[in-house]
């Protein structure tokens, strides 16, 4: 339709309504997952939307492109499009794209792992979404304010903001953010060990991303319930599941997803004794992850290949990885897999004999394990 409108709307001179036809078809080939078409339909969309003066329009269009670069990992060229976006919503007063500016930028230091920084923005969007009654933007602001929790370990916090989400989601009919809701609150009770209430949640976000056609929310819910059987042990299903979730994940191009999934399939390998398997998983993620600026999840990775390493007897290989792993987590604030990584190198130069240096990685641990409450981890070390 946009397609067919486009030339009669450029014939008759109507620089707005071209400009409006380019942003919405720069939004449908964005939600297919196609994100260099949609980028180009934008930047067609922001010059016209300068040129006629429209304030609200380039400051949509803007937030759109900063949409595009947060999905396709370029976080600072994200940042700055949200930055230009926010500037003009404040001045135009417009409450209800301010939040949703804000709740990007929070979004983009979430996956920066500035939690403190994402918890900021995220406080400033709600009392605005609340005011102006957009259910919709306030659903979404406390799932990503219990994410924070969640991520900082802080659990019942997360829960409870988790639990404000999903009834709004209900109420506005957000199947997708109904089933991003579900899911989360099944992550949450998979890490509290509660397993069967865990899939009771992603069962139900499943049928609801299979309903609606979310080919994303299907792929990680997919991912999610291979967790959970992974840590029943039931590492068939898990392997099944993840397999489900591979071809959606490169199908709509989610290069963070199909590394999240490439690492929990080499977990699995690695779990059933076929390192070599688990390594051609992991030596797929890697890339991925460096491609979209996953800190976080390339730490993961360099720690598991060194893992694997470790295992096959190949000491200084493994070490290698351990220490390209460190820095990153260090970066990314992700404590539990930091003070994984420093007991594992503790353990690779006891075993070498080399006692001092083993020492000197285990006080670097302790610390840690205790600050994120990880009793096994603290009793390890």
């Amino acid at each position: 339709y946009y397609n067919q409108a486009l030339p009669l709307i450029q014939a008759v001179g109507d620089k707005t309504g071209e400009a409006t036809t380019l942003n919405n078809i720069g939004l449908v080939y964005d939600n297919i997952g196609q994100r260099q078409q949609a980028l180009n339909y934008y930047n067609q969309a922001l010059p016209l939307m300068q040129a006629v003066g429209d304030k609200r329009g380039e400051a949509t269009t803007l937030n759109n492109i900063g949409l595009v670069y947060s999905n396709i990992g370029q976080m600072q060229q994200a940042l700055d499009y949200y930055n230009q976006a926010l500037s003009l919503r404040r001045a135009l007063e417009d409450h209800e794209g301010e939040a949703a500016t804000l709740t990007s930028i929070g979004a983009v230091y979430y996956a920066l792992g500035e939690r403190q920084k994402a918890l900021d923005y995220y406080n400033q969007a709600l009392p605005l979404s609340r005011a102006v009654g957009d259910k919709v933007g306030e659903a979404v602001i406390l799932n990503n304010i219990g994410a924070v929790y969640d991520n900082l370990g802080e659990r019942q916090q997360a829960l409870d903001y988790y639990n404000q989400a999903l009834p709004l989601r209900r109420a506005t009919g957000d199947k997708p953010g109904e089933a991003a809701a579900l899911n989360n609150i099944g992550n949450l009770y998979n890490n509290l060990g509660e397993r069967q209430q865990a899939l009771k949640y992603l069962n139900q976000a499943l049928l609801l991303t299979r309903e609606v056609g979310d080919k994303t929310g299907e792929a990680t819910t997919l991912n999610n319930i291979a967790l959970v059987y992974d840590a029943l042990g039931e590492r068939q299903q898990a392997l099944d599941y993840y397999n489900q979730a591979l071809p959606l994940r490169r199908a709509t191009g989610d290069k963070s997803g199909e590394a999240l999934t490439l690492s929990g399939i080499g977990l699995l390998y690695y779990a059933l004794g076929e390192p070599d398997q688990a390594l051609d998983y992991y030596n797929q993620a890697l890339p991925l992850s460096r491609a979209v600026g996953d800190k976080s999840g390339e730490a993961v990775t360099l720690n598991n290949i060194g893992a694997v390493y470790d295992n096959l007897g190949d000491k200084q290989q493994a070490l290698n990885y351990y220490n390209q792993a460190l820095p990153l987590m260090r970066a990314a604030g992700e404590k539990a897999i930091e003070a994984t990584a420093l007991n594992n190198i503790g353990i690779i130069y006891n075993s070498l004999g080399e006692r001092q240096q083993a020492l000197d990685y285990y006080n670097q641990a302790l610390p840690l394990t205790r600050t994120v409450g990880d009793k096994t981890g603290e009793a390890l070390t």
